[in-house]
């Protein structure tokens, strides 16, 4: 199991960007949260099978690719510290 942290930017405040990550991260075995960040992006981070966290981002960029400037990604090993995924203010 690995953990992602991804940093999505362009349009994706005030859209319903973490609610619909929210919604997605449910349909695959992934936790963590999405939150809002000071400098106008968005932080996702999760953990889980690799291919459950392809499937999150495929997703979220299909359905919100139209609000997404860019995306910095990276990879880490899990630490196992989140029972469920959530949004965070």
């Amino acid at each position: 199991m690995n953990r992602r942290t991804c940093y999505f930017a362009g349009r994706v405040q005030g859209v319903g960007f973490r609610y619909t990550t929210q919604n997605i991260a449910m349909q695959f075995n992934v936790r963590g949260y999405v939150r809002n960040t000071a400098d106008g992006r968005v932080e996702l981070v999760m953990e889980g099978p690799d291919d459950q966290m392809d499937g999150v981002i495929a997703s979220l960029q299909s359905r919100m690719g139209e609000y997404i400037k860019s995306v910095n990604m990276h990879s880490s090993p899990a630490t196992g510290e989140f029972e469920q995924f959530s949004v965070r203010g």
